[in-house]
């Protein structure tokens, strides 16, 4: 366990490593949210490889929900990315840094985003590496709650994705709200999709006997509703759409629920 986890930190770093030395000659770290999700693919499936005992059905289901799950995800923020350019939260951040500390470009984005994106993904995705390492039990009832919580919320984050990109597609809708779909119950059901992958996979982990992986997704949920993800994106809506406080107010901010009148 200790040699895998060790290996799969290295893997984790060496890729953020190669991911700075592009931002710098780019000049943008905004990719980084593809690779978010592509990096526990690939932390997964070489955990599937250098596992031994075979390729159990725990590995697979594992490795199943996770690759489907992260290469939808990395290829749509990807794509995105190519469409939309530098990110403006990552901008403001990096800028903050250069123009008050004086740092670099290249160190901001090392300090700021990647020496933090690493360590913090291979934590989020120890239930997919541990819970591939011990050969048995065989799946059960746990194993079955958590794969259908996992695909609950790929559904919910492919679904949430679908709708809010055909809603910027219309010229009509720009600078407005979207308040139908899934995101009249919610205000985000990507984030909300997240987690439940995240917890699910916990699940088929926890039967295995790895429970103490339950770090990776406690910390994933801080992150996206406390830290990074919810408070931030809301920060920048909040001054940017004119109505946003009102959808604020009647709408869940994480788990889904009717709205208020």
């Amino acid at each position: 366990m200790l040699t895998l986890l060790i290996h799969n930190f290295l893997l984790a770093i060496a890729l953020m490593l190669i991911l700075w030395v592009v931002s710098i000659r780019i000049r943008d770290v905004s990719y980084i949210d593809a690779f978010w999700a592509w990096g526990m693919v690939l932390l997964t499936a070489a955990t599937f490889w250098l596992t031994p005992g075979g390729h159990g059905p725990r590995k697979l289901l594992i490795l199943a929900l996770v690759s489907l799950w992260g290469l939808r995800l990395g290829t749509h923020l990807f794509i995105r990315w190519r469409k939309s350019g530098v990110d403006p939260r990552y901008a403001k951040i990096l800028g903050n840094l250069m123009e008050k500390k004086g740092w670099s470009f290249g160190k901001a984005a090392l300090i700021q985003v990647f020496a933090m994106q690493g360590p913090l993904l291979f934590i989020v995705c120890l239930p997919a590496q541990a819970g591939q390492v011990p050969d048995g039990p065989e799946l059960g009832l746990l194993s079955a709650i958590g794969a259908a919580v996992a695909l609950t919320g790929i559904l919910l984050e492919t679904v949430g994705d679908a709708q809010l990109n055909a809603f910027r597609a219309n010229p009509a809708n720009r600078g407005q709200v979207l308040q139908t779909g899934l995101w009249r119950y919610t205000r985000h059901p990507n984030y909300f999709g997240d987690t439940c992958l995240w917890w699910g996979i916990w699940l088929i982990a926890l039967e295995a006997g790895m429970g103490w992986t339950v770090i990776g997704p406690a910390l994933l949920t801080w992150l996206l509703t406390r830290l990074s993800g919810v408070p931030m994106l809301e920060r920048a809506l909040t001054k940017s759409r004119p109505g946003y406080a009102d959808y604020v107010a009647r709408t869940s901010a994480f788990f889904p629920w009717p709205p208020k009148r």
